[in-house]
């Protein structure tokens, strides 16, 4: 009956896709009701742990932005790339992969795409070059994002084997900036130069856009308060703290437990304190409490915590049931061929368009399969095949800032402009990410 259960979860997931959001987490909903109800399958258990941190990295990283910290981000952004406009292919996508890291969403590009889309145009640069890559590196770096909720997630699927958030760091760091300055490399080189390109040449005798050289409209100079620059301070400061306890576990608080000493684990430490840092942040900066849940970052990252906790819950109870079947059937296939479990995360991403959602859904089946740690760690950037498809919010954003007309979706919808550079960016970051995951783990 495996393969009818596994037929029943894939079938909500596409239908999950299709409408988008959150109901993702609608249809895994079903798919539960339907394992349980029709097949008899014993409930699983929903990753609580995972969601519970998210929640908490959501309500913080809405604390900055409701304190006007990602808008002040974003100003620095804009300063770096009118300092440097000529090199812009490769600053903008760095600065991407940076500011994503920094916060734990890729929704900080949306911001940044304009700004980079007018002064490549300005420089002569064609826009696709830097634009692409931009958003391919936004999301790259959510894996790689110590406080991101994807990586929150792996650590916490991963902790009972032993994983620390520094052991998803040290791999994921390297290996996703060395993806983004791959694909870098190729999309600097992609297409005509702008002065030269028919489309953007039209679009300037319209009227549609303006020509090389002319200066765009970019505010440089917006005034930031003290409170703001404090709150930006006060959450890398909250980031800091999480990652000195994942690397030095011996200053993590500890409680006697059954007459023995015991640590307190990495989950409770990352709750704590992004709680207490976000309440931190309210006080000393004054934001608006009422505010935080009328924030974007907060809006979607509730959505993400419903969807992840849908999709936790039915690959558990799918998984929890067969697990017997599923060793003896694929198991000896995967771990000789770890490859072919990163690209059904490649894939699956490309339609639940959520890194933690991926993680969420494939990752507890990926244990039971016998990928080791180190081999999940590695793989981990495979979860951001969002871009196969165009209709990720990032991607239509770019496509839309860029007046130029050189980002775009092709007649055959799959011949985009983010679909090589991304491509590339995922083999790279995956292959160097396996290979150090399995020397440095």
């Amino acid at each position: 009956m495996f393969w009818a259960e596994l037929l029943v979860v894939l079938a909500m997931l596409i239908v999950g896709a299709r409408y988008g959001g959150i109901f993702l987490g609608m249809s895994s909903g079903v798919a539960i009701a339907i394992l349980v109800f029709g097949f008899g399958l014993a409930p699983g258990n929903p990753a609580i742990d995972v969601i519970m941190i998210i929640m908490t990295v959501v309500v913080i990283a809405a604390t900055l932005q409701a304190s006007g910290g990602m808008d002040y981000l974003i100003q620095i952004a804009v300063n770096l790339l009118r300092k440097n406009p000529n090199r812009i292919s490769y600053y903008a996508p760095i600065i991407s992969w940076v500011f994503t890291f920094m916060c734990g969403t890729g929704n900080i590009a949306f911001g940044i795409l304009p700004v980079i889309a007018e002064v490549a145009r300005e420089a002569g640069v064609r826009p696709e070059r830097p634009i692409s890559m931009s958003v391919i590196a936004s999301q790259q770096a959510i894996t790689a994002c110590p406080i991101s909720a994807a990586t929150v997630a792996l650590v916490g699927l991963l902790a009972p084997a032993g994983v620390t958030l520094i052991d998803v760091l040290i791999v994921c760091i390297p290996s996703t900036l060395i993806g983004v300055v791959c694909g870098c490399l190729w999309a600097s080189r992609v297409g005509k130069e702008l002065a030269e390109d028919p489309e953007y040449l039209a679009r300037v005798e319209r009227g549609e856009s303006a020509p090389i050289n002319e200066k765009a409209d970019i505010a440089t100079d917006r005034e930031f308060s003290a409170s703001t620059k404090r709150a930006v301070w006060l959450y890398l400061l909250a980031t800091a703290i999480v990652v000195t306890f994942g690397i030095f576990p011996e200053l993590r608080p500890a409680a006697e437990l059954g007459g023995k000493l015991v640590k307190f684990s990495m989950t409770m430490c990352i709750e704590m304190v992004m709680m207490v840092m976000a309440g931190v942040i309210i006080v000393a900066c004054n934001v608006k409490v009422s505010s935080i849940i009328e924030q974007s970052v907060f809006k979607n990252g509730l959505m993400g915590v419903y969807c992840i906790f849908g999709l936790t819950w039915a690959g558990d109870t799918l998984t929890r049931n067969n697990i017997e079947f599923i060793k003896s059937g694929a198991a000896d296939i995967v771990a000789e061929n770890p490859w072919v479990f990163a690209l059904i995360l490649f894939f699956l991403s490309a339609m639940i368009l959520s890194q933690a959602g991926t993680i969420g859904a494939l990752a507890p089946l990926g244990i039971t399969l016998g990928i080791t740690p180190p081999t999940m760690i590695g793989m981990f950037p495979a979860v951001n095949g969002y871009f196969l498809v165009p209709i990720y919010a990032t991607i239509l954003a770019g496509i839309a800032f860029d007046r130029t007309g050189t980002t775009r979706i092709g007649k055959f919808v799959f011949n985009h402009s983010f679909q090589i550079p991304g491509i590339i960016t995922c083999v790279v970051s995956v292959a160097i990410g396996m290979m150090l995951g399995n020397m440095l783990l």
